[in-house]
């Protein structure tokens, strides 16, 4: 099935300019919301079937990466579009502020003890592009370091590629509007409270550092190997849908297949 996820690939070595992408697009999308959400259903049901044979097969991994800035819907979309898998064959891992311990090795050695198993998808809700992110829009590292740690990525993902697991990397991109208003949102609704941080109004503060942060990252990594995409997150439908196309465009690039019954001896299937 041909899926146009071109739109927002991140061809490598392109140059990228976020100002001048639409977060409020809804390009390509079946028609409006009550449109996409219904055609978003039966993707489900594709995600969950290749997600069965994936783990069957248990040969290759997919791992998936969202990254975006304070509420622009990373944990949404783990919710919304990996509803309907088989939670065992998913991890889900968070990497945040490192601990004293992480601290005290190389950066990436808290994610390769994450990434997915064969057999799994693993999505990283924030990822090791945490470690060059907020270490140069604060200042924490000589610009050496930050710098150094794209073309480690790069071979860390390579690496992953040369073991069997997919790599797929998602900027789910917001606008500075839409952001404001959802983390005004938190405070005002009460099934959103437990989310308020007066720390995300702060990193508020640095969106243009963040913009030009995520404007180099998406230069210098998105590789063959691991792309990355750039989904336009101002509208929660479409970035689900747009996810959901990415994903399934990737499962069926790598299509795993059921593996052939070991041989058994039919004399012990008679009953």
């Amino acid at each position: 099935m041909g899926r146009d996820i071109d739109r927002w690939r991140v061809p490598p070595g392109k140059k990228v300019e976020l100002a001048e992408g639409d977060a409020a697009s809804t390009a390509g999308a079946p028609g409006d919301r009550l449109q996409t959400e219904e055609a978003i259903l039966p993707l489900h049901d594709e995600l969950s079937a290749l997600q069965d044979r994936l783990w069957a097969e248990s040969k290759r991994s997919l791992l998936v990466v969202l990254q975006g800035l304070d509420a622009s819907g990373k944990d949404g979309t783990v919710r919304h579009v990996f509803r309907g898998v088989n939670p065992q064959g998913t991890t889900v891992a968070s990497f945040k502020e490192p601990t004293a311990q992480e601290q005290a090795h190389d950066f990436l050695w808290r994610v390769h003890q994450r990434v997915p198993a064969a057999g799994e998808i693993g999505v990283f809700n924030r990822s090791h592009y945490e470690d060059v992110l907020v270490p140069r829009v604060h200042h924490l590292v000589p610009d050496s370091v930050w710098r150094a740690r794209y073309g480690l990525i790069n071979a860390f993902e390579q690496t992953l590629a040369e073991g069997g697991t997919t790599t797929v990397k998602f900027f789910l991109h917001v606008s500075f509007k839409e952001q404001g208003e959802r983390l005004r949102s938190r405070l005002d609704e009460p099934d959103k409270r437990w989310k308020a941080r007066a720390g995300d109004f702060v990193e508020r503060t640095f969106w243009d550092s963040y913009q030009a942060a995520y404007r180099d990252i998406l230069e210098e990594t998105s590789t063959a190997t691991a792309p990355w995409f750039v989904i336009p997150a101002d509208h929660k439908w479409y970035r689900n849908w747009a996810v959901s196309q990415v994903l399934l465009h990737c499962l069926e690039e790598m299509d795993p297949r059921y593996p052939d019954p070991p041989p058994i001896d039919p004399s012990v299937t008679k009953v």
